[in-house]
């Protein structure tokens, strides 16, 4: 079975590249073909036109038994006939459109001046991409990764931080009665040629452009700080339906919200549900190079502050904590033959795009070869996704004896880019991620960029007047070790400890200057609030060691942490008698409890079972406007319930009764929701008998 659907018995949905059976009654009488005139009309868009592909008329003919066209060709044969019904066998070519196609039989004869008659079918037929066909640009020839990529119902968008890589699970719904609407009409919205649309790269490229909502005008809008009390937080969502109906139920009104990897869930949603095959995928420690010299520039002024916007306010820089896109399989002819296979699509905008930009904003599909390989000059918006996994980080603070007011103090080559993950094929881990597949690789050779890459890179950024003092690096005696330690796992509501080590590796006295900060951040990396800092300075004798610690308590953070967790620490030293400079940063995210999820009884179709969602309460607050989302393919549509406050330390246990639609394997996917905490997830398989 290559498409299966929960939607109405009405909707045909159908592949091209394979043929399918049509059948019609005669009135009142046996067809006659010395006299009698049949035709099928296959009409696609507001125009359809025979010239333009958007229209196809197919006669029927007694004698044709057989496909006689070109396989690029529609074509139409005689099956069967008895009596007043016949059945005949179309064939849709591997190029056909893809979307609605209006169906119609026009009857007439071959009397001179005879009336044409035209019955159309009551329903449109979907007609989508095809996996399974050779001669179709998305042709995967893997069984296995057709299941995961193209027939799997359900899957993980990676997030967290690099050290602990968390797997969200997500419904993504690609069969539900909600999906191809809802793709279809984005299609209709995005003002994508109709004669375009069987061409995946300008499907896909249309589908990027329109996923994130501009001006009132898209599926989902972003939101990466403040309230979300108009709106979803994005946290709440547990696969992709329940935004296809808001989008649908609402005058196809942008959904309020999503981020990244909402954008790439849901993108993934669509391609499944027009057969391309997809998966998300998300790099860890990822660069935002909005002035393309392949280096994220940060300026922290005398104090050691960062300074937002740069010298001139306008520097949009940032290293998000994590990334999440979307890739798509495909050949690609418009480019070399090696550029065929995944390509990235990013239908996510920069928080700040829409603040200076009119206009769809998108990116992809860029082949992930090209990227490997730094072949930066193909189409589309390859640099851009060569910077995100490639770029350096570089500190920058004031310094009045620079002539030009800063000075380098740290550059990362390697900090960006640190992994990037997906669910591994036919592995499904609902206990830990033991299923995620790092793909690292696939986008960057072990050893980062070549010498020759950068060095290309850097030339052309040092062809810019204004960044050329950015790469002016006066060599200085570093005789001083600094180390900031990493930490170890956090649970929320748990104290943690800021710890950098220095060493002085000299023959001589050395006077430090230290500065060891902690703030709240969102994911983006945008400081959210100041959590703890320590200004040192102290003079270590050669060869000394000296563990500069601070401790940041539950009550100190508290009130201060936003969305999920995430926490910054950024150390900072200066050598007085060398002029050594060193900074360092590094992210966490508190650890959460984990949504247990069990099944009572024996799941059958049609009969009722119950599901108990429970976990602890970690912290030392109650916990107020609780409520549990689930949902899951074939068991239960997505649903949302209000429940009580949660008392602190208190064990909770939240039975809920559903009642499964069909048989087989299945996923029940949970979150918990409060004022105080949220994102707390959870997920079991099921298996369901007839």
């Amino acid at each position: 079975m290559d498409y299966r659907s929960s939607s109405s018995p009405s909707t045909t949905v159908l592949r091209r590249g394979q043929p399918f059976f049509m059948a019609i009654r005669m009135k009142d009488r046996n067809f006659d073909p010395r006299r009698d005139i049949l035709r099928a009309s296959f009409t696609f868009g507001p125009n359809p036109q025979v010239t333009k592909g958007t229209k196809v008329v197919l006669p029927f003919r007694m004698n044709q038994r057989e496909f006689s066209r070109a396989p690029q060709k529609w074509d139409m044969r005689l099956h069967q006939q008895e009596g007043f019904n016949i059945t005949f066998q179309v064939h849709i070519p591997a190029n056909a459109l893809v979307g609605l196609w209006r169906v119609n039989i026009e009857t007439t004869t071959t009397t001179p001046g005879a009336r044409v008659d035209e019955f159309r079918f009551k329903d449109d037929i979907y007609i989508l991409f095809n996996p399974f066909c050779r001669d179709d640009p998305v042709y995967l020839d893997n069984e296995e990764l057709r299941r995961e990529y193209l027939m799997n119902e359900t899957g993980k968008v990676f997030v967290g931080t690099h050290h602990r890589p968390k797997g969200r699970r997500w419904v993504y719904g690609q069969f539900s009665d909600v999906a191809l609407p809802a793709a279809q009409l984005l299609l209709e919205q995005s003002g994508l040629n109709p004669t375009e649309r069987g061409n995946p790269v300008q499907v896909v490229r249309a589908i990027a452009s329109i996923i994130n909502a501009n001006e009132g005008f898209g599926l989902l809008e972003g939101k990466w700080e403040g309230s979300f009390e108009d709106g979803v937080c994005p946290w709440v969502w547990t696969g992709s339906n329940k935004i296809f109906e808001h989008y649908l139920r609402n005058g196809s009104k942008p959904v309020k919200y999503g981020q990244c990897w909402v954008f790439a869930a849901v993108a993934t949603s669509i391609f499944r549900a027009l057969g391309i095959p997809s998966r998300p995928v998300t790099n860890f420690v990822s660069a935002r190079d909005t002035n393309h010299t392949l280096s994220v520039d940060k300026y922290f002024d005398i104090f050691g502050d960062e300074m937002k916007g740069g010298p001139d306010g306008d520097n949009q820089d940032a290293v998000w904590n994590f990334h999440a896109w979307t890739e798509v399989w495909m050949s690609r002819p418009d480019l070399q033959a090696n550029c065929n296979g995944w390509q990235a699509i990013d239908p996510t905008p920069p928080p700040h795009f829409w603040q200076k930009n009119t206009g769809a904003f998108r990116r992809g599909p860029s082949s992930v070869e090209s990227v490997r390989r730094g072949e930066v000059g193909f189409a589309f918006d390859t640099p851009y996704l060569f910077a995100e996994v490639n770029a350096e980080v570089s500190h920058f603070q004031e310094d009045e004896t620079s002539h030009w007011g800063y000075r380098k103090i740290h550059v990362n080559n390697y900090q960006v880019g640190r992994m990037i993950l997906t669910k591994r094929p036919g592995a499904d881990d609902d206990v830990s991620d033991a299923d995620a597949e790092d793909i690292t690789s696939l986008y960057k050779n072990p050893d980062g960029i070549s010498a020759a890459e950068r060095v290309s890179a850097m030339n052309a950024a040092r062809s810019v007047e204004r960044t050329q003092p950015m790469f002016d690096n006066r060599p200085v005696n570093e005789d001083v070790y600094f180390d900031l330690i990493e930490q170890e796992k956090v649970a929320w509501g748990q104290p943690f400890n800021l710890q950098v080590l220095v060493q002085n590796r000299s023959q001589e006295m050395r006077t430090i200057t230290t500065i060891l900060s902690a703030n709240s951040v969102y994911y983006t990396g945008v400081t959210a609030r100041r959590l703890g800092r320590s200004d040192r300075q102290f003079v270590l004798q050669p060869g000394g060691r000296e563990t500069l610690q601070v401790r940041i308590s539950w009550d100190e953070y508290r009130d201060k942490i936003v969305d999920y967790g995430h926490i910054k620490i950024f150390a900072m030293a200066s050598v007085q008698e060398t002029k050594q400079s060193w900074s360092e940063e590094d992210d966490f995210q508190l650890e959460k409890p984990k949504l247990d999820v069990q099944i009572r009884g024996n799941p059958q179709v049609g009969q009722d079972c119950f599901a108990t969602f429970s976990f602890m309460n970690p912290v030392s607050v109650t916990l107020t406007e609780c409520e549990f989302t689930f949902e899951g393919p074939g068991l239960v549509r997505p649903q949302t319930v209000k429940y009580r406050d949660v008392k602190p330390g208190e064990m909770i246990s939240f039975a809920q009764k559903f009642i499964p639609r069909f048989n087989g394997e299945r996923k029940l996917v949970a979150t918990f929701n409060s004022r105080e905490l949220g994102d707390i997830v959870g997920s079991r398989p099921i298996h369901v008998r007839d």
